[in-house]
């Protein structure tokens, strides 16, 4: 069995360099890694970007150009937990710009690609042994779109 790490190939139509720059750009703990560009060989334009590595808060990408047969839906998400609403609001409001709110926490960002903005205390209140807080933050979550800690925590505290 192989030790390496895993690492997540997002496939793009003709944006995997201009999604990778844009990712980066938002994360702090990001980095672009290597290019890998297109020769005469193809199939995309010789010189274009073929696959784009980047990284987000330790975790690898690949950002593939491999044309418009294939696009992200709902069945994958990456997950953001944050320690904050601060950081909640961050997240959502950059990635979403372009994009589409969902409801829960999800929404879509410019290129389709679904994300969870989390707050890390979500996590806590939903592992709860009280089944009745759980009961009271999962119903408050399910009437928001972007997730409002103080409207969780109210709602774990039974206000």
């Amino acid at each position: 069995m192989t030790d390496r790490p895993l690492v997540t190939c997002l496939w793009f139509d003709t944006q995997a360099e201009e999604a990778a720059r844009y990712y980066t750009g938002i994360f702090k703990n990001a980095r672009l890694g290597a290019t890998h560009r297109y020769t005469e060989a193809g199939p995309g334009p010789a010189g274009s970007a073929m696959l784009v590595e980047f990284e987000l808060n330790g975790q690898k990408f690949s950002a593939l150009n491999g044309g418009p047969q294939f696009t992200f839906n709902e069945a994958i998400s990456i997950v953001v937990t944050c320690a904050d609403q601060a950081e909640v609001d961050y997240y959502w409001d950059r990635l979403s710009d372009g994009g589409q709110e969902i409801a829960c926490g999800w929404l879509k960002d410019r290129y389709g690609l679904c994300w969870q903005i989390v707050p890390a205390v979500f996590f806590d209140m939903i592992t709860d042994p009280d089944t009745a807080k759980v009961a009271r933050v999962t119903q408050a979550m399910f009437g928001m779109t972007r997730f409002d800690v103080a409207g969780l925590e109210q709602a774990y505290a039974g206000q």
